[in-house]
């Protein structure tokens, strides 16, 4: 199949996620098959898209033609057999729970048309695992959207163990005729690229606020904020969904090390419902809108560089793993995933390779974690004269 053989996309979820995928492909041109597994979630989801696409004819990005014509390539379903059965191209965006995926796959197997690509949301988890559950791995594929889709450039496609090579490169054409940057993930390994090189800095902003109580989150914000970041890391997380990160990093403690177990304040907000945006309170209060981080609160005694060199090493990782193929591609990842105007290996040659293993050598006593000690590829850096 080629891209122009792509006619329809099938979404799996309305969510955050599902729902702001099924605009990116209207936006495309394409008709699009939006299910949920209830009638009130897709009903929300669709209202969403139409107040997007209401605020792109505002702005004069599309004209009302245009936004009719979308309105009318969407359907919306609660049955996945009546969804999937004449899709070209399905992405799933269910919560991350690998069981729930597989039977999503399973029924996607059985209901999609043959030559259809199957194709997983997943932020963190083996697309090998997920394919496992079809009668057609070679036809399944990880393509990662960052949120809030229809804003965010990055997207990456990532190759499970029998994902074909024509399966990879359609998901790139149709990354690429979706107006994102296309980054390929060469292996599949928790996290893929842009999530694994972060995932690290939760262990690190968890034993922090564990330290320090939940309140110095708005103190490490600010600070980020005046260093030019458009939201600090616990606003983050508060923005995507603590229970989002919560079993991402449950999923890391079982597959990368047992370290990654959330902090003790992570589980009491999640135990008391506080996810942060999409139930009003969280890390922040998100009653009002997006809670207002005072700059002048900034904590002298965090030190941002800390955040920097556990993401240059755990970067090197994915070199060291065969994730990812260079340094450009990791660091084209991470600026184009996030609010950084540079990427981590931009970074460590303004810090210091040197500097850089040296604080991670400390981190890793002071933490008690082996997730921060230097890799062999950061430590021959670091000696690179």
């Amino acid at each position: 199949m080629k891209l122009e053989d792509i006619k329809k996309i099938g979404v799996v979820g309305a969510g955050d996620m599902g729902h702001g995928i099924a605009e990116v492909a209207l936006l495309a041109g394409y008709k699009v098959a939006m299910s949920d597994i209830k009638q009130e979630f897709v009903d929300k989801g669709l209202g969403r898209i139409k107040e997007s696409l209401a605020k792109f004819v505002e702005k004069q990005k599309i004209t009302q033609e245009a936004e009719k014509a979308m309105q009318a390539s969407i359907q919306t379903f609660t049955d996945l057999e009546k969804a999937a059965k004449d899709v070209d191209f399905v992405i799933e965006a269910a919560p991350e729970i690998l069981d729930l995926k597989k039977k999503i796959f399973a029924d996607l197997d059985k209901s999609a048309p043959k030559h259809a690509i199957l194709a997983s949301n997943t932020s963190n988890m083996s697309i090998t695992e997920i394919a496992a559950a079809t009668g057609r791995p070679d036809k399944v594929v990880g393509i990662h959207f960052f949120n809030p889709a229809v804003l965010m450039k990055l997207v990456e496609y990532i190759k499970g163990d029998k994902t074909s090579e024509e399966t990879m490169q359609l998901a790139r054409d149709l990354i690429t005729r979706m107006g994102k940057v296309a980054v390929r993930v060469e292996k599949d390994s928790p996290g893929f690229i842009y999530n694994r090189v972060n995932a690290p800095t939760m262990i690190y902003l968890g034993k922090l606020l564990d330290k320090w109580g939940v309140n110095a989150a708005e103190g490490v914000d600010a600070k980020m904020r005046k260093l030019g970041m458009p939201m600090g890391p616990y606003e983050i997380m508060d923005f995507t969904g603590l229970d989002v990160g919560y079993h991402s990093a449950l999923y890391y403690a079982d597959r990368v090390s047992p370290d990654y177990k959330p902090a003790r304040w992570w589980k009491e907000l999640i135990d008391a419902n506080k996810l942060g945006k999409k139930t009003g309170h969280g890390i922040f209060d998100w009653s009002k809108g997006r809670p207002t981080i005072d700059l002048a609160k900034e904590r002298a005694d965090f030190d941002p560089t800390d955040m920097a060199a556990i993401q240059v090493n755990e970067a090197t990782k994915l070199l060291e793993l065969g994730v990812a193929k260079s340094m450009d591609v990791i660091d084209t990842a991470m600026v184009n995933g996030g609010g950084s105007a540079i990427g981590p290996f931009q970074m460590a040659k303004m810090i210091g390779y040197e500097k850089i293993v040296k604080r991670l050598e400390d981190l890793a006593k002071e933490y008690k974690t082996d997730v921060f000690k230097p890799t062999k590829t950061l430590v021959k850096l670091s000696q690179e004269k």
